[in-house]
């Protein structure tokens, strides 16, 4: 996970352990990605078919309770997931969610995600954007001198 401030320790372990589970599913994965209406998605997955999953990092009970966005990132993948540690509530989670469990390590896909196909239009927006900002990190990587704001 992008490290901005904002993120507890607890997040950062979820995200980390999240990124890996999906990679070992052959998700590429990328972190903090703006979307169109504005917010950002904490974790964007995208399978070698396409698939564009949403995964939302919930570190506590309180983060979830406070945090009412969630539904607006539907509209951005074919799947959309919690994710939080092992010892959250996990009874509160919206039922039409996916549930990950995980800790810095790894993690477990405990309920799929039902399946709302994105619109060609908006997969191929989505797929660009996120394939440009997984782009310029590598490239501050890279060229750490040179900065530009995208």
């Amino acid at each position: 996970m992008l490290q901005d401030g904002r993120q507890s320790q607890a997040a950062s372990d979820i995200c980390r352990g999240t990124a890996r589970l999906l990679s070992t599913h052959g998700m590429a994965t990328v972190t903090e990605v703006g979307l169109a209406n504005g917010r950002r998605a904490d974790i964007v997955a995208i399978a070698t078919t396409g698939e564009l999953w949403i995964v939302e990092i919930k570190s506590c009970l309180d983060d979830f309770r406070t945090d009412g966005k969630w539904p607006e990132y539907r509209e951005y993948c074919d799947r959309l997931y919690f994710a939080v540690g092992p010892a959250f509530p996990v009874d509160v989670l919206p039922a039409d969610t996916g549930l990950i469990v995980a800790d810095r390590f790894g993690g477990t896909v405990v309920r799929s995600a039902p399946e709302h196909k994105l619109s060609p239009a908006r997969r191929k927006a989505l797929t660009l954007a996120l394939a440009r900002t997984a782009a310029f990190r590598l490239q501050r990587v890279a060229d750490p001198e040179f900065r530009l704001d995208v």
